[in-house]
């Protein structure tokens, strides 16, 4: 199974491919986990991830300054390639970005993505915050249970989306913050599922073996 990272010059890059790697081994899958922006390797992928942090407006600039490699991503989850989009990953799948800016996003679920209005609350909202959702209610959510933990780090959050497309969320400052996103063969998490542990890992070990 070619597994395709797509490198956009976002960083966490490695950590994301290394998450990929240890669920593989974890569920026993043979995956061919590549840090890629050739868009002939992405063509030919079994699955996409996409991680991201940063500006909403940097990322999407920085994939689309790669010549094809967009484009290639889109044809190949067109196609019914699952795909994961991880924090900004996520964020880039909405149908605009308002950091830096108005940005226009893949469109692939409902909303935009807006900055958190937190009050006196810290942000970015950073830190370890538990998962609330319904059980069985999409198979990357198979093996965890509500309360579980992620790990998240951001300042803007989905807004507007629509309830069948977000499978999870979280609480912050008293607030209900989408977590993960799900639409046909695609989905995000707005949590570091690579640096959330086991919790994380069980997340990717689902994507893997998700058949949409």
């Amino acid at each position: 199974m070619l597994v395709a990272v797509i490198d956009y010059q976002s960083g966490n890059l490695a950590s994301a491919a290394r998450g990929l790697v240890l669920a593989a081994a974890q569920r026993g899958i043979t995956a061919d986990v590549r840090i890629t922006s050739d868009p002939d390797v992405v063509a030919r992928a079994a699955r996409i991830v996409l991680p991201g942090q940063g500006a909403f407006a940097d990322c999407a600039r920085g994939l689309a300054s790669v010549d094809g490699l967009e484009e290639a991503m889109f044809a190949c989850v067109a196609q019914g390639a699952p795909f994961l989009g991880i924090c900004v990953g996520m964020q880039l799948m909405a149908e605009r970005g308002l950091e830096h800016g108005t940005t226009a996003g893949f469109g692939w679920v409902q909303g935009e993505i807006a900055p958190m209005q937190m009050g006196s609350a810290r942000l970015p909202h950073m830190g370890w915050n538990e998962l609330n959702f319904t059980p069985g209610a999409h198979p990357l959510l198979d093996g965890l249970k509500p309360g579980d933990h992620a790990y998240f780090v951001h300042s803007y959050a989905l807004q507007g989306g629509a309830a069948e497309q977000i499978i999870a969320t979280t609480d912050y400052a008293a607030q209900k913050i989408v977590a993960m996103v799900a639409s046909g063969n695609r989905a995000g998490t707005q949590f570091h599922a690579e640096k959330s542990q086991q919790i994380g890992l069980t997340i990717l070990g689902n994507f893997l073996s998700w058949v949409p």
